[in-house]
């Protein structure tokens, strides 16, 4: 993630892993893709509660699922680490809410057209 943030996806990214167990599922990623049963055996939580933290890593994009066929045909949903890097400083901020006036800027000048 080299591109500048806006503050919202700062929020977003920042709230995704300011969590323990989504610090786990990232460990746990760490070493590879993961089938989401076996995701939730080693965390020891269920299925459900895992979806929960799940879709909060991938709206962060910081995790992707993909959806599988096995040879016997059920549906298995694989999830893996999206590659990140999270470095704040006061300018990370200063930057994001710049991009926000940024896109304020350019959709007001859209709806003015």
């Amino acid at each position: 993630m080299d591109e500048t943030l806006t503050s919202e996806e700062l929020v977003a990214m920042l709230t995704a892993i300011a969590h323990p167990l989504r610090l786990q599922v990232i460990a746990e990623l760490a070493g590879g893709r993961v089938h989401v049963s076996e995701l939730a055996r080693r965390l020891g939580i269920s299925r459900p509660l895992l979806y929960m933290h799940l879709d909060r890593l991938e709206k962060a994009g910081l995790v992707t699922g993909q959806l599988e066929l096995s040879d016997d045909g059920k549906a298995m949903k694989y999830f893996e680490l999206v590659p990140f890097e999270v470095r704040i400083t006061a300018e990370t901020v200063v930057r994001a809410l710049a991009e926000d006036d940024g896109k304020d800027a350019l959709q007001m000048e859209e709806s003015d057209q």
